[in-house]
């Protein structure tokens, strides 16, 4: 299979439809890894992700919580590692239940964990868009990788 291309983003706007578009992969008992560096946009892709699902309240970054969870068209995991040192710390979080619940868990900072997450999910990576060697301000690029018999797109 070969590697999707970078998806552009000019834009929260962007973003955000990007990962409502994105939504309509899902069903009961996805996982999805998000990587980035810090203000990347995987707090905004997870927005329209939910807003794709159906999800009525406020989205924001669990990163002191840990762990949001709301209700749409399946129930979502939203998941903040960016705290958590160590692989035994998001051992802790005891992924398993939110895994096996029936919804969707979506998983900011997921490389904290990765050796705790199954090898069947979705990763989606974010990162800046550079010209002349500085990143420009809402320019994001998106490359989702589905798992084995799946889509990305």
């Amino acid at each position: 299979m070969a590697v999707p291309e970078w998806i552009g983003s000019e834009s929260r706007g962007d973003t955000l439809k990007a990962g409502e578009a994105f939504s309509r992969r899902l069903v009961p008992g996805d996982v999805v890894a998000l990587t980035g560096e810090l203000g990347s946009g995987k707090t905004v892709f997870i927005q329209g992700v939910c807003a794709g699902l159906g999800v009525r309240e406020p989205v924001t970054s669990p990163t002191f919580t840990l762990l949001q969870e709301y209700a749409g068209r399946l129930r979502v995991f939203h998941f903040d590692f960016y705290r958590l040192e160590s692989v035994e710390a998001v051992a802790a979080l005891d992924l398993t239940a939110a895994f096996e619940a029936g919804g969707v868990c979506l998983i900011e900072w997921a490389e904290r964990g990765r050796p705790l997450l199954p090898p069947d999910r979705f990763e989606v990576e974010l990162g800046p868009v550079f010209e002349g060697g500085r990143p420009l301000p809402d320019s994001r690029r998106i490359r989702i990788l589905a798992p084995a018999g799946r889509e990305a797109a």
